[in-house]
């Protein structure tokens, strides 16, 4: 195999990753918004999972996928609300509040699509876009020029969601309830009304990445489409640290390593192919229990807010 032959390769496997990121960085930044106002919302599978549905369903019955981009974000948002009103307000225990968002989701999203859809069906999708010039740099042209407008939403989410966060009164706020919800109280701010808008937000955001995986990568949709993408996207959130830029990290990684073993199962090498399904999940839990002593999370993190309460 010739050296432009290697590079063809690691090329296509570049591109494959970043397109395979968009999912997970739309997950994990909004999970990132919810936790660092002090929620953490393990839902975020089921919600994906009817964002993706609800996308696919009005692309397909209505041919036409903004529409169907923009149902997933609303339904994203209702079951942030959902969530919000559970774990924030009527303070129940946020890890069982999430699965139990988590269960409906998939189970709402299932029993719709044997209802409305039935079947595999397919739609045509998001296309790529060319970028003029960038798009015909050899190499990183493919690499980072060739790919749908989601795929470039997702990534401008990253500086965004930075100067939101670092630039912002209201980033302020995020992270003083998400820290010191009392002595933010005393100043002010808003904590359950600020945790409600992270949460509803870190909802739509999850909602979004469901409706990518049908409606920008699949083009389909199958009770078995999310595959644990939104459970990925909450480790994510740990292994960068409650921090943009660290999960963008995180999610290049981890979709590289699933790029990898993509082209791995097409090679014809000689090896089985299982071990290389399992190995970017691998590669998660090992970085998590390498670095879980560099962990800096919110401290009123899963802590429900009673004013009242002075303990």
């Amino acid at each position: 195999m010739t050296m432009a032959s290697y590079f063809q390769i690691i090329t296509n496997m570049l591109a494959v990753a970043v397109a395979l990121s968009a999912p997970y960085i739309f997950a994990a930044i909004g999970e990132m918004f919810s936790q660092k106002s002090g929620v953490l919302n393990l839902g975020v599978e089921g919600i994906m999972m009817l964002g993706a549905f609800t996308a696919f369903y009005f692309s397909w019955a209505y041919d036409n996928i903004l529409l169907g981009i923009v149902m997933a974000m609303v339904v994203g948002i209702l079951m942030g609300l959902l969530m919000a009103i559970v774990s924030i307000t009527l303070k129940a225990d946020q890890g069982i509040s999430g699965i139990g968002v988590y269960m409906l989701g998939w189970g709402i999203a299932s029993t719709l699509f044997r209802l409305f859809i039935g079947g595999v069906q397919s739609i045509s999708g998001l296309q790529d876009l060319q970028i003029p010039i960038l798009g015909q740099i050899p190499y990183l042209g493919k690499i980072l020029f060739q790919h749908n407008i989601m795929v470039y939403l997702a990534l401008l989410l990253v500086p965004a969601s930075w100067y939101i966060l670092y630039k912002t009164p209201w980033g302020l706020k995020v992270r003083a309830v998400g820290t010191t919800p009392r002595a933010a109280d005393t100043m002010g701010i808003n904590v359950i009304k600020t945790r409600y808008q992270c949460v509803i937000i870190g909802s739509m955001l999850a909602g979004l990445g469901g409706a990518f995986l049908s409606v920008a990568q699949a083009n389909m949709f199958a009770n078995d489409l999310i595959a644990g993408r939104g459970f990925i996207a909450i480790a994510l959130v740990y292994f960068g640290r409650w921090e943009p830029l660290g999960v963008l990290k995180g999610a290049l990684l981890f979709s590289l390593a699933n790029a990898f073993q993509r082209w791995f199962q097409i090679s014809g090498i000689s090896f089985p192919y299982e071990i290389t399904v399992v190995f970017p999940y691998v590669l998660i839990i090992v970085v998590l229990a390498f670095s879980y002593k560099k962990f800096s999370e919110p401290t009123a993190l899963t802590v429900p807010y009673d004013r009242e309460f002075k303990g």
